[in-house]
């Protein structure tokens, strides 16, 4: 292991601390893990790691021990530190005293060939982190292949997004695109689009999912704008019989993920 940390003005742990902010982790190309199961996920899914912070006793747990030793066969690098500096890392009140330092994943959504029958999850413009990650959570749980995070105020390696998926971000595709990009590549790979809107006139449960399908979900504040609206996208709804007008986007997701998922598995041939 590294020497210990103690300081908070150390250098090395002020430079990751800059990673719990969008500029830091644009700028350094690299994005902070907090927390045991996170971490775990990331380690299956083959994350490129750069360094790990230990809080001072954390590694009594087991769970730990356990990543101590995978990140030892890698010799990744392990820095102790003390209780109090450890804080300026530690993203929420859950603290599991790991947190790593990850390299940014560069996947490119031209490089990704979707299989024949499949649904993509596309995020147009949705802005809270924790709503991406509740998503990315139920999208993991129903089978969706892939996710498109179009537009969006936030990045996907925001440390909220990352807790909030609970580590799911790392075991489904993900691309980051630009609305042009993502509707480009859905028209190549030929895909039957489907918008989540308000005053879509088609109720969810009378879509018949193509093979390769589309669902894209918009901002809650701002709902989807005109390129959403083409010919070609179908707009559905879900009902809403009391005084509300919708749900929270990610419980949008997990009605609309899990009824394709009906339809496939009703329809094994289509899987």
């Amino acid at each position: 292991m590294e020497q210990r940390i103690t300081s908070l003005q150390n250098p090395r742990l002020n430079l990751a601390a800059q990673l719990r902010e969008r500029k830091g982790r644009d700028s350094q190309a690299r994005f902070l893990i907090d927390g045991i199961r996170e971490i775990e996920r990331a380690v299956h899914a083959s994350v490129s790691f750069d360094e790990v912070f230990l809080r001072d006793g954390a590694d009594q747990s087991p769970q730990v021990r356990r990543l101590i030793k995978q990140f030892e066969e890698r010799r990744i690098r392990i820095v102790p530190v003390s209780a109090r500096p450890f804080a300026k890392l530690a993203y929420g009140e859950k603290q599991d005293g790991i947190v790593a330092v990850a390299h940014t994943l560069t996947a490119s959504l031209d490089d990704y060939v979707p299989p024949p029958q499949c649904l993509v999850a596309v995020l147009a413009g949705i802005e809270k982190p924790g709503n991406i990650g509740a998503i990315l959570r139920c999208a993991d749980g129903a089978g969706v292949n892939a996710i498109v995070v179009a537009e969006s105020p936030t990045d996907l390696f925001n440390p909220n997004t990352i807790r909030a998926s609970l580590g799911t971000i790392f075991t489904i595709p993900c691309f980051a695109a630009s609305t042009a990009e993502a509707t480009a590549w859905l028209r190549k790979h030929r895909f039957a689009i489907y918008a989540a809107r308000v005053n879509a006139t088609l109720p969810y449960d009378q879509v018949k999912w193509r093979d390769r399908s589309a669902l894209v979900l918009g901002s809650e504040a701002e709902g989807l704008n005109d390129t959403w609206s083409q010919p070609e996208v179908t707009s559905i709804k879900l009902p809403m019989l009391g005084a509300a007008d919708s749900l929270n986007v990610s419980a949008t997701a997990a009605v609309l993920f899990y009824d394709q998922l009906r339809q496939r598995t009703n329809h094994p041939h289509r899987k």
